[in-house]
């Protein structure tokens, strides 16, 4: 099995995902809690999980037998400063190009 790194932005790009970290933001669950709300399979899920698991967005800890996943809230919070920089530099764009036609 060959494991590689997966940037956060991509590992999101997919809906499937993307639906996973948000029931994981509700709260932690089960690979099985997960696949009852979509439709897809338990193994697709476990599939999935890996993958954010690798981008480093979610978290696993074990309950006995049950693992439990979580996301990790720092992932998200650099997430959001990224999304949060991007935004800040649309902003400055808009108010320059605003600028300009007003001269």
């Amino acid at each position: 099995m060959s494991t590689y790194a997966v940037d956060a932005w991509t590992a999101l790009g997919d809906p499937s995902r993307r639906r996973i970290v948000e029931l994981l933001a509700e709260r932690p669950q089960s690979v099985t809690e997960i696949a009852r709300v979509l439709p897809i399979s338990r193994p697709a899920v476990s599939q999935h999980l890996r993958v954010l698991r690798q981008a480093c967005l979610v978290q696993v800890r074990s309950e006995g037998t049950r693992r439990i996943y979580q996301v990790d809230p720092e992932a998200l919070a650099a997430l959001r400063e990224e999304l949060d920089g991007f935004w800040g530099k649309a902003l400055q764009n808009f108010k320059r190009i605003a600028e300009q036609e007003t001269e």
